[in-house]
């Protein structure tokens, strides 16, 4: 029976959900220091936060009372999935407080033999929490849906083999998703601006992700220097 989660949903329609992460290697890679971002930019009137690790999850659910979307980046031999690439995954950052389970939801072969529908299934029956599903493609989007996906985000656009040619944002892919799909459509990946994040809005989007632009200081300073060492 499918369960409804769009009472959960409804408070990021038209907002702002913050990314907060950081490479491995960086100081900001610390539960604490996730947490202070992630609180920061709920204060300042992000509607949610999107969090990897079960850590940081924990941390920032200790922060903040709005929704958290949550991941487990995992990185599986012969796998190219790799957002909560499984089910116990999902279970993992479900218990340390994520609201919303993100997964991989593009068309590239899955760990164990489980399909998406089932991933999908037990998270909402089992975890009783909504999916979001990451998609490159209008393809996985449209199979996204099909399998039970609560929203669907063009997170993974420009970042697969099938999409390696083409830059996020993915206004296109968004453009599509909003006139074919059912479920809400937020954009992901590549805004870099106010402007764009509004665009993202007037194109049909449901919410805008925003993440490197925001938090991602070891990414841009780096930009920064290259630039300024031409």
């Amino acid at each position: 029976m499918p369960v409804d989660f769009t009472t959960s949903i409804k408070v990021l329609e038209r907002g702002l959900i913050v990314s907060c992460q950081a490479p491995v290697d960086s100081p900001l890679h610390e539960p604490v220091v996730i947490a202070a971002i992630a609180r920061s930019a709920i204060n300042q009137g992000a509607v949610g936060i999107r969090i990897d690790t079960p850590a940081h999850i924990k941390a920032v659910r200790q922060q903040v009372k709005a929704p958290i979307i949550g991941l487990w980046k995992q990185q599986l031999p012969s796998y190219e999935v790799y957002i909560t690439p499984q089910f116990d995954h999902a279970a993992a950052i479900a218990r340390a407080g994520a609201d919303i389970i993100a997964i991989d939801a593009t068309s590239r072969k899955r760990p164990e033999g489980e399909t998406l529908g089932s991933l999908i299934d037990k998270i909402h029956h089992q975890l009783s929490k909504p999916v979001m599903a990451d998609v490159d493609t209008i393809e996985a989007a449209i199979a996204a849906q099909k399998a039970g996906a609560d929203i669907i985000g063009t997170t993974l656009y420009g970042y697969t083999t099938e999409t390696q040619n083409l830059s996020p944002p993915g206004f296109d892919l968004l453009s599509q998703m909003v006139e074919q799909l059912e479920v809400p459509a937020i954009c992901e990946g590549g805004i870099s601006s106010p402007q764009m994040a509004r665009q993202a809005l007037h194109l049909g989007a449901y919410a805008v992700v925003v993440g490197t632009a925001i938090t991602g200081i070891d990414y841009q300073v780096k930009a920064y220097k290259s630039v300024l060492n031409d």
